[in-house]
């Protein structure tokens, strides 16, 4: 799952259950589970799944409800053919800020702008304590603000995942008490979420 997926679904599940309503929202679950044996949290990082659950209950109607959904947690611009994506959702905002405004997590995050390494790399590069380092890096992981990027091989034959951040530049615009936050994805990482790529369909 991408990065940006799983951003997103911290707060697409809360606005699918606010604009559908419990009744309809219990239905979909049970759907979900019966079909593919998930819940509609874990739907939302395999989007395609919630995509044809939704469908089936409301037929060409679902691709107007999947771009409420997405529109409420943030907006796509392309600019200069690049993929920058805009949120002012307060729950993923506040995610975000929580992360630069830890000196750990603000110092991993500019490491691996642009960076991939592995997670004892991160801690070594970025001098901070063992301990909470892989607690910090693992809890950036659950956000989506880091994403796997591939594996080195380690001497006694392992394989270790190594990690680089979801964005390569970042803009935090705070006017009177709205916040937003811009992010510039790589291509690579615009292509491989679900969620975005279903609701460009529509």
């Amino acid at each position: 799952m991408a990065g940006l997926d799983r951003l997103l679904a911290k707060s697409l599940d809360t606005i699918i259950r606010e604009n559908l309503g419990d009744k309809t929202v219990k239905k979909i679950e049970d759907r979900l589970f019966e079909k593919y044996g998930i819940s509609l949290t874990q739907s939302i990082e395999q989007f395609q799944k919630l995509d044809a659950v939704l469908r089936e209950y409301f037929g060409a109607g679902a691709d107007g409800l999947e771009q409420r959904f997405l529109k409420t947690a943030c907006e796509i611009k392309a600019t200069n053919g690049e993929n920058w994506i805009t949120i002012d959702n307060q729950e993923l905002t506040k995610i975000i800020l929580e992360s630069f405004g830890d000196d750990d997590k603000k110092k991993i995050l500019g490491t691996l702008n642009g960076e991939s390494m592995i997670i004892s790399q991160i801690i070594e590069t970025c001098d901070i304590p063992q301990t909470s380092g892989y607690r910090k890096i693992n809890a950036l992981i659950d956000d989506g603000l880091l994403i796997p990027s591939g594996f080195i091989t380690t001497q006694d034959g392992k394989k270790v995942s190594k990690y680089r951040s979801m964005f390569d530049n970042i803009k935090i615009d705070i006017i009177k008490n709205k916040i937003t936050v811009t992010l510039h994805l790589a291509k690579e990482d615009y292509s491989s979420s679900s969620i975005l790529a279903v609701c460009s369909q529509n």
